[in-house]
């Protein structure tokens, strides 16, 4: 699939007439004719405004067609920065700051952080509506001007790194670089006009946007997009809108697969399943394909890469549980300390080039140097390449525990809780120990609680792995705290354990 050169030209390679997107609560249908009609209007108010090619737009939108709209256009007439509308004060007055945001767009209701924050930092904030005909538009101005004309290099896109170490970074996105990506999952996903996809990631993230959007949009289909996830409407949702395929992050298949009890939950129009932005055990996989009874594919993603770097491919080709999938549109090697590029099973760094990969982290030159290698990216990422060039993840090398100069990799002691039956989430991680420097523990949320103990659970992993990989501690948890895009920040677990606020 040729990719679009700006979100621009996206937008105008599907037939005007057919249903781009679908406002489930509205039963709302709006055409591709609808849509760029509502973005260039609204990219034309904004310019308005004064702003141009250079200027950053926040928003602070939940899902739904407002939020598709202000993206597309913000991203045409400016450069588009989506926060978390959950973000609290603090974290929305920096991120407005350090993104150096020109307006801010809000909803007609609630956003009183976020307006807050604008505020005290003298910036223009104006709200974002939809009227019952599903026509999007800001409640303050509807003066038009003419759009700056686009290039493929402008930035399109600016999101932060979710900062799990240090002061998140700003990466930077242009529209060739979420063009050529979304097209990389279109053709990854064999996606046609014929396929719906079910949005049920924000919108304020790398993978809603790009997996669950514009992928659809580049291949002239349809996006189902309610305005949250809700796992007991799911299901009549697909049925509804004859959903053909929906992207999400492990927890929300689990959540889906938990309420299916183990019952067969198969849909007519289902026709596989993604998961992206963290890693599900192989297990797991396994039950959802017999439950969903639909294949499931694995990839591999990251915000400086604008989303897609690897996937598993559709049947009949080859899917391997356990790897993220062979690389997708850009090159993926392998490489160690020195920069040396590996061989095949040999694991060290998992470092990318390609065109959906980023230029570089703003106005942070430090950063930039330690990230590139000889023009290749470093993930930050361990794990290998097999003979088939499958990349198989060992996990973040930040978050290796190293117990007595022993390397333990956490999401393989991981993986060997969750095959026990009672657990639904486990995550390892290191605490300090006075004479190995570190120890492996672990947190483990039960499907029932109390139905083992953690002894039982000790024995079993003695049982699977070698003895200086076994958990000396298993904390027995109701929850396991996550980002608001789904992912555990290993560290965030131990620190919340140790100083006792999650037990």
């Amino acid at each position: 699939m040729k990719a679009p050169a700006t979100l621009l030209d996206l937008l105008y390679q599907a037939p005007g007439e057919r249903t781009a997107i679908i406002v489930p609560e509205l039963g709302l249908r709006v055409s591709y004719d609808a849509l760029r009609q509502q973005v260039m209007a609204l990219a034309e108010v904004l310019a308005a405004t004064g702003i141009h090619h250079t200027d950053r737009v926040a928003s602070v939108l939940p899902n739904g067609l407002p939020a598709i709209v202000t993206f597309l256009a913000s991203s045409i007439a400016a450069t588009a920065a989506p926060l978390n509308p959950a973000y609290p004060y603090e974290e929305l007055f920096f991120f407005l700051g350090d993104t150096s945001a020109q307006i801010l767009l809000c909803p007609p209701h609630g956003a009183e952080q976020a307006r807050s924050a604008a505020s005290d930092r003298a910036i223009r904030v104006f709200t974002v509506e939809m009227d019952p005909a599903g026509t999007v538009h800001l409640v303050e101005r509807r003066e038009r001007a003419e759009v700056t004309p686009l290039r493929p290099e402008n930035v399109a896109l600016v999101l932060h790194t979710s900062g799990s170490t240090g002061r998140p970074k700003r990466v930077p996105l242009s529209h060739s670089n979420l063009a050529v990506s979304a097209a990389n999952v279109a053709q990854t996903c064999e996606l046609t006009p014929d396929d719906v996809s079910l949005c049920i990631m924000p919108l304020f993230h790398i993978h809603g946007l790009v997996a669950s959007t514009l992928a659809p949009l580049v291949s002239g289909g349809t996006v189902v997009v309610p305005t949250k996830f809700n796992p007991l409407t799911f299901w009549q949702t697909v049925r509804e809108h004859h959903v053909t395929w929906y992207s999400a992050v492990p927890t929300m298949h689990q959540l889906l697969l938990a309420r299916a009890h183990g019952h067969k939950h198969h849909s007519a129009t289902l026709r596989f399943v993604r998961s992206a932005s963290a890693p599900l055990a192989p297990e797991v996989i396994q039950r959802i394909e017999d439950v969903f009874g639909v294949p499931f594919i694995e990839a591999y993603g990251m915000t400086e890469a604008s989303h897609q770097m690897s996937s598993n491919p559709l049947p009949p080709k080859y899917r391997k549980h356990g790897s993220v999938g062979q690389s997708t549109g850009i090159q993926i090697s392998v490489m160690d300390e020195a920069g040396n590029h590996l061989g095949k099973g040999q694991p060290g760094e998992v470092v990318i080039q390609g065109p959906s990969v980023f230029s570089g982290y703003e106005n942070n030159p430090e950063a930039n140097a330690a990230a590139f290698v000889n023009g290749w990216f470093r993930t930050g990422d361990q794990g290998f390449l097999d003979r088939d060039n499958y990349l198989h993840l060992v996990g973040r090398i930040k978050d290796l525990i190293i117990r007595g100069g022993e390397n333990v990799a956490p999401r393989e002691v991981d993986e060997v809780l969750l095959r026990h039956p009672a657990v639904a989430e486990a995550v390892t991680f290191a605490i300090p120990h006075p004479v190995l420097g570190e120890e492996v523990a672990a947190a483990v949320v039960l499907h029932e609680p109390g139905s083992v103990t953690a002894s039982v659970l000790l024995k079993y992993c003695r049982e699977k792995l070698a003895e200086y990989k076994v958990p000396k501690k298993i904390f027995m948890v109701h929850t396991i705290p996550l980002t608001a895009t789904g992912k555990v920040r290993r560290q965030q677990v131990a620190d919340s354990l140790l100083d006792g606020t999650l037990l």
